[in-house]
């Protein structure tokens, strides 16, 4: 089996004062090419600090982190930074779209960091918009959608770019109950069918139980897989 991400006693200290906080505590996992998986937990467990990790958002203080057959732990800022432009997709609880620009020029931004072309771009921008039932609302601003449709767009633009791996931070956190269902749907479906690497972290139960992994974590420790 082939795992596009594995963790290797993975652990994040930082220092309170006179004393040392362990958020993340010796973590090993395996996440398996083109599979589906969600971290879960309490509060304060380390799920996003763990998720971090792994998309190369911050650095680990012991351990290491292998994606897709390349160890990152000591990549530069330079090399990560790429790392993410190039085979990483993000989808964040608060949407995190550029206010300023429209629902299609958000979606396009992953390509053009890329330099992709762009009429390959904005083609691939109009499509993924209607795949998530946006096509009517490409020239809307941010402010002029919902959370439901904000969070599509968020979805759209995840994927223009065709990443290895997608991570999601609490996808349906700020959304109504219908538009979470929607989201995740939508968001398992093209997930699918791109073949990309699903890991999610999560509240919901549900949502959590539609993946093929479930990683829990208790106290920054990894309890069960």
């Amino acid at each position: 089996m082939q795992y596009i991400l594995e963790t290797k006693n993975l652990t994040k200290t930082y220092q309170s004062g006179s004393s040392q906080l362990t958020v993340l505590d010796a973590v090993n996992i395996q996440i398996p090419t083109g599979s589906t998986a969600a971290i879960v937990g309490a509060s304060g467990s380390g799920k996003t600090t763990l998720l971090g990790l792994c998309a190369g958002l911050d650095r680990a203080t012991l351990g290491a982190v292998h994606l897709d057959g390349m160890d990152i732990t000591d990549f530069s800022e330079g090399e990560r930074a790429k790392l993410r432009r190039d085979s990483i997709g993000f989808i964040f609880q608060n949407f995190q779209l550029m206010p300023n620009l429209t629902a299609m020029e958000n979606v396009a931004i992953p390509a053009e960091l890329q330099g992709k072309n762009g009429a390959e771009t904005n083609r691939r921008a109009v499509e993924l918009l209607e795949r998530v039932g946006l096509g009517s609302r490409m020239k809307h601003y941010p402010k002029q959608l919902s959370g439901g449709e904000q969070q599509r767009v968020a979805i759209a633009r995840a994927f223009i770019h065709q990443p290895k791996i997608l991570f999601a931070d609490e996808p349906t956190g700020n959304l109504d109950e219908e538009s979470s269902l929607l989201i995740e749907d939508m968001l398992f479906e093209i997930n699918q069918e791109l073949g990309t690497t699903l890991v999610l972290v999560t509240h919901d139960h549900e949502l959590a139980q539609k993946t093929q992994h479930l990683i829990k974590l208790r106290g920054g420790k990894l309890v069960s897989v």
